[in-house]
């Protein structure tokens, strides 16, 4: 019998056909296997037995890598034909086959890398099937040489052999090289004549000799370039900070295995398979006492974000420079990551020098970055290692959408069938750079999943680059959709929910319906629709958005909806004595002072009450840092009332007056913290018991940037279950902005499905050339 199958999924550039070509040949079975732009084809003839069992196999026994999502099958006339081979990939089809992300050098390829005998002895461009560059360097699909950034480098006549061989590890891996056909490395400075290209070991050496200096490296990698320093140094990170003016917000670390992580790191055996994962994300690990990381790495901070070596290359200079580096991502602040060569000298003014290569980058990737929470991995931020590999969802969006996000942290999304393809981060849309690389990925995400957008949904907030850049599109259905409806949707997607729930997002700023700030909110939702059922009770941000980056500010307008004229003496009024009048004036008038329910004020208010910040350098800097001087043993927390009916409102004031008191007693500043903390969990868990008695809902998800406080998350989840609710949180993508667009995606989705093609303005949908 002869059977054509048709295999979807993560099928291309995971060592698929040679797979299926070592199956049939084992069953006996003829016949063919190619790529094409929906996924893998294959033809198999042979007796039924030999068959079925390849039916079965092909995708219980598939490469690590890949993600079979449907084998599809059905008889067809024997041809008589013998033997079995790969097919060439036709061209011009639609693309819908799903893409690889980037997978962590594989342990084969180490080892051959390691041996002096080897061809490949220290080569710091190798790979095979099972690891290398995927996502970085498709320029289109099939996924083939021709379509990526290795097409300009022809196999020289090993490589070819070992890509023609089917009992080879090389079998067909597009991006196969050796020093005689390959990438090839640069080292250079601003005063430095380009030293020989294929001088590699002399290179790396000379690399980690400037970095056991205390120098400043930029480093190519698979999706852009690294800043570099020794992160043991004494002056070294802290020179990085000064150049790069990124004055306290935390370096990642790379070590060169997990045990140099456990010398650095408390390290569970859920971050072991994070950190060792063939995705190697940045772990959010808690800092061990001692640790020789230099303080300027994470200053205050307890956790340190570890990840271990991905590339050949990051093995190579681990191992020569024989400590722990900071690799942090090679951008000017508030710019996305550089990647491509003409514009490394953008680094020149960080930088000491430059460890490159020829290898053209496709499309930039930061690093991803996870934290463990209570046995699961919770994503933070989604990029390298993860994407462009799809969410599933549990329904068809009908439709093709493109969500296009927030404006910080910002991702956008493009949904087809039953996927959704959330992008890498892209970062804060505020300046042209960050706007251009959020264009060219919606190009690059179109072209790839053959997505041609019908809806587009956007962010309610008028100003935000992401919703003019919707607003602009022409021949499209938009869906503005509520920022913490989003947040929500988000949750329930990650979890393959659909509602009711209530859920409770709490953020930093989100455009509310009314016109207002949103951002400390209990809604009752689904993925199609929302009602707000209460808030914490709105206070004043005197001066809009300069109350951000001043959370003192926040405090001016808690403690005189507290206080009023009979404010108590306190640290943080002494040390801004010289505005508090000021600010409380346009607290008071309300002109310059827009209202807000955020629960991320709320933090920052408490933040510079307790004299841990005043002023921030990064978004969510107080918050932060008030978490750290929390003291996690302490179990005691404040009492915030809860009035009103329709919505329920919560006294964040309260909250602030039990903060004064203890303070003025004596209590320190870190119980006083964890105190704060424990009394948000208790009133969140207050207000949903009474939501759950109105509307008989008793699911609660969790959602947005203030959940990324762990101090908070884990005594909210614990107060919630304690009432006997079910708590969803995130795991697969982030809780925090960077969700966001999978949230507009399946509220789009679901809105165009169920609103009257012949009235698109029904369910929110309206016409966007009207």
């Amino acid at each position: 019998m002869r059977v054509a199958v048709r295999i979807d999924g993560v099928v291309q550039g995971v060592g698929f056909r040679p797979f299926v070509y070592g199956l049939a040949t084992r069953l006996g079975l003829s016949g063919h296997v190619g790529n094409d732009a929906s996924g893998v084809f294959a033809e198999v003839e042979g007796d039924a037995a030999a068959t079925e069992e390849f039916l079965r196999a092909v995708a219980a026994d598939a490469p690590p890598l890949a993600a079979v999502e449907g084998v599809w099958s059905h008889e067809i006339a024997p041809t008589g034909g013998v033997g079995f081979v790969i097919v060439a990939s036709p061209q011009g089809d639609a693309a819908s086959t799903l893409i690889s992300a980037d997978p962590a050098t594989c342990g084969d390829c180490l080892r051959e890398m390691a041996d002096a005998a080897d061809r490949r002895y220290q080569y710091p461009f190798i790979n095979c099937t099972q690891c290398g560059p995927r996502f970085t360097i498709v320029r289109g699909v099939p996924y083939d040489r021709p379509l990526t950034t290795m097409a300009g480098f022809a196999m020289c006549d090993d490589c070819a052999a070992e890509y023609a061989d089917a009992a080879d590890r090389r079998f067909h891996a597009q991006p196969v090289c050796c020093p005689a056909c390959g990438p090839r490395l640069r080292l250079a400075g601003p005063a430095d004549a380009a030293a020989a290209p294929d001088d590699t070991v002399d290179l790396l050496a000379e690399a980690a000799n400037r970095l056991r200096d205390g120098q400043v490296l930029a480093v190519k990698g698979l999706g852009g370039f690294h800043l570099a320093t020794d992160a043991t140094h004494p002056t070294a990170s802290a020179t990085l900070r000064a150049r790069k003016h990124r004055e306290d917000k935390p370096f990642a670390v790379m070590v060169p295995d997990l045990a140099a992580a456990r010398e650095l790191c408390e390290v569970s055996d859920v971050d072991a398979e994070l950190l060792t994962s063939r995705r190697r994300p940045i772990v959010l690990l808690p800092k061990l006492p001692g640790t020789p990381v230099a303080d300027a790495v994470a200053p205050g901070n307890r956790r340190l974000g570890v990840m271990l070596p991905y590339t050949p290359l990051h093995h190579l200079l681990l191992a020569g420079v024989g400590r722990p580096i900071v690799l942090t991502s090679g951008n000017v602040s508030d710019e996305p990551i550089v990647y491509r060569d003409e514009d490394v000298d953008r680094l020149d003014t960080i930088a000491d020098a430059v460890l490159t290569h020829d290898r053209p980058i496709h499309i930039r990737t930061d690093d991803s970055v996870v934290r463990s929470f209570r046995g699961t991995a919770q994503v933070q931020r989604r990029s390298r290692g993860y994407v462009p590999e799809a969410v599933p969802l549990d329904f068809d969006v009908g439709r093709h959408i493109l969500a296009c996000g927030a404006e910080l942290k910002n991702t956008f999304c493009v949904a087809k069938g039953r996927h959704a393809f959330l992008s890498h981060h892209i970062g804060d849309l505020k300046n042209f750079e960050t706007l251009r690389s959020f264009t060219e990925g919606i190009e690059h995400f179109r072209a790839l999943f053959d997505v041609q957008p019908e809806v587009v949904a956007y962010d309610l907030h008028p100003e935000y680059l992401s919703t003019k850049y919707a607003l602009d599109l022409s021949d499209v259905d938009v869906v503005g959709v509520q920022h913490h409806h989003a947040h929500i949707a988000s949750c329930l997607a990650d979890n393959r929910e659909s509602g009711a729930v209530l859920g409770v997002a709490f953020d930093g700023t989100g455009y509310g319906t009314d016109g207002t700030i949103w951002g400390g909110e209990f809604l009752l939702a689904d993925l199609t629709s929302f009602r707000r059922l209460g808030l914490i009770d709105s206070v004043s941000m005197p001066g809009g958005a300069t109350a951000i980056t001043q959370p003192w500010r926040m405090a001016v307008a808690y403690l005189d909806r507290a206080y009023g004229d009979e404010l108590p003496e306190l640290d943080v009024v002494a040390r801004n004595a010289a505005d508090w009048l000021a600010v409380r004036s346009m607290a008071r008038s309300g002109v310059n002072a827009p209202s807000t329910s955020s629960a991320g004020r709320l933090f920052d208010a408490v933040a510079a009450l307790l004299g841990v910040r005043d002023a921030i350098n990064y978004e969510g800097q107080a918050a932060i840092e008030l978490e750290q001087c929390a003291d996690p043993s302490e179990r005691g927390g404040y009492h915030a009332a809860v009035t009103g009916t329709d919505p329920l409102r919560v006294s964040g004031v309260d909250l602030v007056r039990a903060c004064v008191a203890d303070l003025r007693a004596g209590v320190s500043r870190g119980v006083v913290a964890a105190r704060f903390h424990n009394g948000v969990a208790d009133v969140i868990a207050r207000v949903c018991d009474r939501l759950r008695a109105s509307t008989g809902v008793g699911t609660v998800a969790l959602s947005g940037g203030v959940f990324q406080n762990l101090l908070l998350l884990g005594a909210t989840v614990d107060a919630l279950e304690r009432r006997e609710f079910r708590v969803l949180v995130h795991s697969r993508v982030p809780t925090n902005d960077g969700g966001i667009s999978l949230g507009q995606a399946v509220i789009a989705a679901r809105q165009a499905v169920a609103a009257d093609p012949a009235h698109p303005a029904v369910m929110g949908v309206q016409n966007s050339a009207s």
